[in-house]
This record gives structure tokens, C-alpha cells and sequence, in this order.
């Protein structure tokens, strides 16, 4: 999988704050490297949904559509905090919660809120993404939850 950077994409990573940004570019790296090491993701398609870059799964059709922007983009206010943003139609952020219910914040159905560095919680957030990559793969095989690992 390719790691290179659209223009189109760079440039919206270029619109947020330096101090986000930078945390922003650390989960991209995440959703590339836990793409290419869980079976049936296929390649990663990064683009642009609603202004904001998106990684999908269209060659496998493994996952669901995460995105990648601040808290409260789009509503005119933007945080300084990361934020990984799934479709509302899925139960990715209940099982996120069930995982997880101290490691992150979370706005209602859509977003996962990264409120320490990403570092400080790589192993959490990699499984989150890794759920997210293959919930339409788990979905069509009855196997909704994945272990922590």
C-alpha cells in the first residue's frame, strides 16, 4: 500500500492547526500500517469526504469509511483535538465504548476523540481502526466484535 499523499489530501491536512495536524498525521500512518497488516482490508483509497481526508476500503469492500479532523469540523468549531470519525449507521463507536470506555471520548454515534497523544494510546486506537477496516467483512460473516489484541 501506498503512503503518498494526494495534493488534494495535503492540503486539507495543511487547513487544520500545526498542533492537530500533526496528530492527525499520526493516525493516517496508523489506518496505512494496521491496513496492510489485518486480512481482507486490501488496499487503503485515501480521499476527501466532506472537505476532510477519508480512507476507504473500495477494492475489498472490507470496511466502513473512517475520516480524519478535528473535533467539531464542519460545525465552525474545531478543537485542537484528533478526532476519528465513523459512519453514524454503524455501531463501530458502541463497540469502540465497549473496548475502550476510558481511553477516549466519544461524540454520539460518529466520533472517537483522541484527548492524550496518540502515542500513549497507539495499541487502543489500532484496534479501533482495525474494527472499523473490517466492519462490513465481520458484518457479512456474523462476527461483529473482534478481540482486543
Amino acid at each position: 500500500m501506498s503512503n503518498d499523499i494526494s495534493p488534494d489530501v495535503d492540503a486539507a491536512f495543511a487547513g487544520f492547526d500545526p498542533q492537530v495536524r500533526d496528530l492527525l498525521m499520526q493516525c493516517r500512518a496508523l489506518v496505512f500500517d494496521v491496513g496492510a497488516e489485518v486480512e481482507g482490508v486490501g488496499h487503503i483509497n485515501e480521499t476527501l469526504k466532506w472537505g476532510q481526508p477519508a480512507y476507504l476500503t473500495d477494492a475489498t469492500g472490507a470496511g466502513s469509511t473512517i475520516r480524519l479532523a478535528p473535533e467539531g469540523s464542519g460545525s465552525g468549531t474545531a478543537s485542537l483535538r484528533p478526532a476519528m470519525f465513523v459512519h453514524c449507521a454503524t455501531d463501530l463507536i458502541e463497540q469502540f465504548k465497549t473496548f475502550y470506555p476510558n481511553a477516549f471520548e466519544y461524540q454520539g454515534k460518529r466520533a472517537l476523540i483522541i484527548s492524550n497523544d496518540v502515542v500513549s494510546v497507539s495499541a487502543e486506537l489500532r484496534h479501533c481502526i482495525a474494527l472499523a477496516l473490517t466492519y462490513k467483512l465481520r458484518k457479512r460473516a456474523g462476527k461483529m466484535r473482534i478481540s482486543a489484541t
